[in-house]
């Protein structure tokens, strides 16, 4: 099929369709969008792209995304400093962040173990991981990892690797979500909500 467009607008939809959740019509519509609004749009997400990329550095403590090493969550020094939350990527911390429900700091693997994927312990941050949880006054690493196979297979290897640091390892609660109606939840769900019950 010929391309409907000149090479440089298909090399912008190619790269558009790269991102996660942005598939080839997506990419097309969003491309058009820029486009037509050029000024409005394009332009200004071009500098901003252009910022993020000269400025934006991972941190060297715990693995998250910021113009400042260490970050403003590492360096802020009201952070509770003995407990570690371990997350698999940037857009976890962010979400923690926005429930408010987390003082303490934070530990980015950079992905999960997945024997399908090839991806093994040596391509995540678990040595580092390790280094601060053995250091003095860290009391609880919590692995807020996603309740998949390789969510849970990468918990289970952290708690191995995590055995002999004095730390308590614990993860976080799973079940039914606030505001879930049990028939619209799965088997998996309802069961590790039944397992994991409490006090009323």
């Amino acid at each position: 099929m010929a391309a409907s467009a000149g090479p440089e607008i298909e090399r912008l939809i190619g790269l558009l369709a790269k991102l996660p959740g942005l598939g080839p019509r997506s990419a097309r519509r969003a491309a058009l969008a820029l486009l037509k609004r050029r000024d409005q749009l394009l332009l200004p997400l071009t500098d901003a792209m252009a910022e993020a990329a000269a400025r934006v550095k991972t941190c060297s403590l715990c693995g998250s995304l910021d113009t400042q090493d260490p970050c403003a969550i590492c360096a802020e020094p009201a952070r509770d400093g003995t407990l570690i939350c371990v997350v698999e990527e940037v857009g976890a911390l962010w979400a923690m962040e926005r429930a408010s429900a987390f003082r303490g700091r934070y530990h980015v693997l950079g992905g999960l173990l997945s024997a399908l994927d090839g991806v093994g312990p040596e391509a995540l941050r678990v040595a580092p991981l390790v280094d601060r949880a053995g250091q003095q006054g860290v009391k609880e690493v919590i692995l807020a990892l996603p309740a998949t196979v390789d969510g849970q297979t990468t918990a289970h290897y952290l708690a191995d690797r995590l055995a002999g640091c004095d730390v308590s390892i614990t993860m976080l609660a799973r079940g039914v979500p606030v505001g879930g109606e049990l028939d619209w939840l799965d088997d998996g769900t309802i069961a590790q909500a039944m397992r994991a019950r409490r006090p009323a």
